[in-house]
């Protein structure tokens, strides 16, 4: 490989993360580019980005670290919902920023096909799937 072919290593100097809300920004294209029929069963989905989890969600889910966790859904899947239950705060989505960055930082992959993937598997939640069951479609897919 010859000097002229790498580049630029100053080229890195400007660039910067993502704010929350470029971060927001990526979110809901990577949601806006699933199929219409996934978004159609999406239908009052809120989707929020923020820095890191709570430490009342961290308590709750037994998590240790706030970089553990890159997403989560809170709410109740689509197969559990009944109509003659009392209402109820709208499904929610969380994308957790600082984990995904550090997340992207450590992996191959670029950060708009994680956070897709992280979107995409808590919504898996809000169908109603398990960890579990999201992992052997993925294996499957593979």
């Amino acid at each position: 490989m010859t000097d002229d072919t790498l580049p630029d290593p100053l080229s890195w100097r400007p660039l910067k993360a993502p704010s929350l809300i470029e971060f927001e920004v990526i979110a809901t294209e990577a949601f806006r580019r699933l199929p219409a029929r996934f978004r159609a069963k999406c239908e009052g989905v809120v989707i929020h980005v923020e820095d890191y989890p709570t430490d009342e969600v961290l308590d709750t889910m037994g998590i240790p670290s706030e970089l553990d966790l890159l997403g989560l859904f809170q709410g109740v899947g689509l197969p559990f919902q009944s109509e003659s239950a009392p209402v109820q705060m709208p499904n929610m989505v969380w994308l957790y920023r600082v984990p995904i960055l550090l997340y992207w930082a450590e992996h191959e992959e670029t950060l708009g096909h994680i956070i897709k993937h992280v979107l995409v598997h808590e919504i898996g939640h809000h169908f109603g799937l398990s960890d579990d069951d999201m992992y052997g479609i993925e294996q499957a897919a593979e």
